[in-house]
């Protein structure tokens, strides 16, 4: 199956265009800059007057089509003729014989136009400093990370993202316990009072989001949050140039019951917080709260990524391209957890010189 494809072209040199975290879209051959409404005209952009996304109206569409996400599409280039295969939720990529800038039109057009954006903020020069800074203030990280770890290339990204609202609706059951201490000229006396507490409520969230690509780690995506959702504009694909971007693969049905569930544990930490001064310890029984009037947009929102490398094994980390904080799982040196843990359970019974005894027999 071939696809059609759209890519932005400095209209000087015509070199490919990439979109700056200024605004602005820049040739990287010639320096010339363009302001999007120009390239937009250029173009006569065929995103403008198609339909944005709407779930129920697509799900009854593909039901009804041969449309598969299991076989790969090929895409011309359009720059050098070469032949590009990409996986089904490609939406903007690189052709990899003449670097130039692809967006895949037919994957964002026809009821697959995203909702909304929130174009990448950060630059991803001075990203790798951002990262070296993650490392910073971890002790229990191996000593020779720093000098032995492979950093590959950063990778603009957006990622597909479902945006719920809703409104919840119920009960939370809760258990409290309030401890009093007091003397009498006997005793020192500890009370302790047990409660059983009900609070009904109604509320309503917006903007909950949950990551809507299979391929992406589900507590990586959720740890770069928060984002600023008031820089979230209409869809336009020349934010996509020079960078990639994938459409949905998870549907928003598979994905309400995470979004349903963090509202629930929000509404939780409503509750409890609400009583919280009043009681030491607040316990949660049941949560009885309903989901109501969903509704959800489909956006895309900015994300680097890379891999580093060590020891033979590979550690992803992502970056907010709005924010610029940096996510990711980190090696752990074995030798530092085991000395961290003892100095930790022996400090308990001050026995220090214990402590360096263990550290020279470790070492001999």
């Amino acid at each position: 199956m071939t696809g059609e494809t759209l890519s932005y072209k400095c209209l000087s040199c015509g070199s490919p265009l990439n979109y700056s975290s200024d605004g602005k879209l820049k040739c990287s051959s010639c320096g010339n800059e363009y302001e999007q409404d120009v390239i937009k005209r250029f173009y006569d952009s065929e995103n403008c007057d198609e339909k944005e996304f709407e779930w129920n109206k697509y799900k009854e569409d593909f039901e009804n089509s041969k449309e598969s996400l299991e076989n790969t599409v090929v895409y011309i280039c359009r720059s050098c003729g070469a032949s590009i295969e990409t996986t089904p939720t490609t939406a903007a990529t690189h052709c990899p014989y003449c670097e130039n800038e692809i967006i895949v039109s037919d994957r964002l057009k026809g009821g697959l136009k995203p909702n909304g954006i929130i174009p990448f903020k950060v630059d991803k020069k001075g990203l790798e400093s951002k990262v070296e800074d993650f490392f910073k203030g971890k002790p229990l990280l191996p000593n020779n990370f720093k000098s032995s770890k492979k950093i590959s290339k950063i990778q603009g990204v957006y990622v597909p993202f479902w945006l719920f609202d809703a409104s919840l609706d119920g009960n939370v059951n809760m258990e409290a316990v309030k401890i009093l201490h007091y003397s009498d000229s006997e005793y020192d006396i500890t009370q302790e009072d047990y409660y059983f507490i009900s609070m009904d409520g109604d509320m309503k969230f917006t903007k909950i989001p949950v990551d809507a690509s299979i391929k992406m780690d589900n507590d990586l995506m959720d740890s770069l949050e928060p984002y600023d959702y008031k820089d979230l504009v209409d869809f336009d694909s020349s934010y996509l140039s020079g960078f990639l971007a994938d459409r949905f693969d998870d549907s928003p049905d598979e994905s309400l019951p995470r979004a349903t569930e963090r509202m629930k544990r929000s509404a939780e930490e409503i509750f409890i917080n609400s009583i919280r001064s009043s009681f030491n310890n607040i316990w949660v029984k049941s949560n009885n709260m309903n989901l109501l009037d969903s509704k959800l947009k489909y956006v895309l929102l900015p994300v680097y990524l890379l891999n580093i490398t060590y020891s033979g094994k590979n550690y992803r980390f992502a970056i907010n391209g709005q924010t610029g904080k940096v996510v990711g799982e980190l090696p752990i040196s074995k030798v530092k957890q085991f000395l961290f843990s003892a100095g930790i359970f022996l400090g308990t019974f001050g026995v220090s010189t214990f402590i360096l005894y263990i550290i020279k027999q470790f070492f001999n």
